[in-house]
C-alpha cells in the first residue's frame, strides 16, 4: 500500500501563464506581482523626496522593485511566507549591535579536583 503525503499543497504554486493563448516567458506567483506593484509607487515616492519631481516613466524605480521582490522571493518558501521574510529583513536591520571589542580573560572553572594521599 502507498501512502501519499500531504506535501501535495506545498507543491501548488498559483501562477499567471499570461492571457489566453500567449504565454509569457516567465511563471511568477500572484505575490511577486502583488509585491512588484506595491514596491514601485514606494520607490517613486522615495526618489520624489530626493529629487522633488515626478519622471514620466519610472525605469530607476521598476528596476528597483524587480531587484527587491527577486531578493524577497529568495528566501521565500512553504514554510515562511513573504511578509515573514520582510518582517526579519526590518528587524534584523534596525537592531543590530556592534560586535565587542573588549577582550575578557577565559573563567577557569575547576569542577573535579581529585587529591589522592600518596601512601609511603
Amino acid at each position: 500500500m502507498r501512502l501519499r503525503t500531504d506535501d501535495d499543497i506545498y507543491r501548488a504554486r498559483l501562477v499567471y501563464l499570461g492571457p489566453p493563448g500567449y504565454t509569457l516567458p516567465v511563471h511568477l506567483p500572484y505575490a511577486q506581482y502583488g509585491l512588484f506593484i506595491a514596491l514601485v509607487p514606494v520607490f517613486m515616492f522615495i526618489h520624489y523626496l530626493f529629487s522633488l519631481k515626478v519622471d514620466l516613466f519610472p525605469a530607476w524605480e521598476i528596476a528597483l522593485a524587480m531587484v527587491t521582490t527577486s531578493f524577497v522571493f529568495r528566501h521565500v518558501d512553504p514554510d515562511r511566507p513573504a511578509r515573514m521574510v520582510i518582517r526579519t529583513a526590518l528587524t534584523d536591520w534596525r537592531r543590530t549591535t556592534e560586535p565587542r571589542t573588549e577582550q575578557r580573560e577565559p573563567r577557569l572553572v575547576a569542577r573535579r579536583v581529585l587529591i589522592r594521599e600518596e601512601l609511603t
